[in-house]
């Protein structure tokens, strides 16, 4: 399991990447995985980062479109850049991966939230999270 644990914090920090820099995740994951390998020095992109990455390029505009919907009170831009993120990735592989458990979703996106954003993001990103698990099927219908 602590593989995926990787390939999900790989994931997130491409997708902070680019949300930072303001390209494409398809860009940044390029660059990691070039980087990867000529510099022995940087890890390896597993398939599983990959995999994450490109899935939430493919539903990018939707995962969006619910994190605005169902955010209450806040708005994509105006929510921090890290919790963003998190829901970004948390909302793909849980409306979109059929083999990862529900609760393994919620538990490393907090954990993810606890190591890099707010003392408040963990409960933040649980609770939209946990939203997306209850209405899962008609989300992934909607799609």
């Amino acid at each position: 399991m602590a593989a995926r644990n990787t390939a999900r914090k790989r994931a997130f920090q491409i997708l902070f990447e680019a949300d930072q820099r303001g390209v494409d995740v398809l860009t940044v994951l390029a660059d990691w995985v070039r980087h990867s390998r000529t510099d022995t020095r940087q890890p390896p992109v597993s398939e599983y980062t990959m995999e994450l990455v490109e899935g939430y390029q493919e539903y990018e505009a939707r995962i969006d479109e619910l994190i605005s919907q169902y955010a209450v009170g806040w708005t994509l831009d105006r929510m921090p850049v890290v919790d963003r993120n998190i829901l970004r990735l948390g909302a793909y592989e849980l409306i979109w991966v059929d083999g990862t458990p529900d609760a393994v979703v919620l538990d490393e996106a907090v954990q993810l939230a606890k190591e890099f954003s707010t003392d408040d993001s963990p409960a933040f990103v649980n609770g939209l999270l946990g939203r997306f698990k209850d209405l899962k099927p008609g989300l992934r219908r909607d799609a």
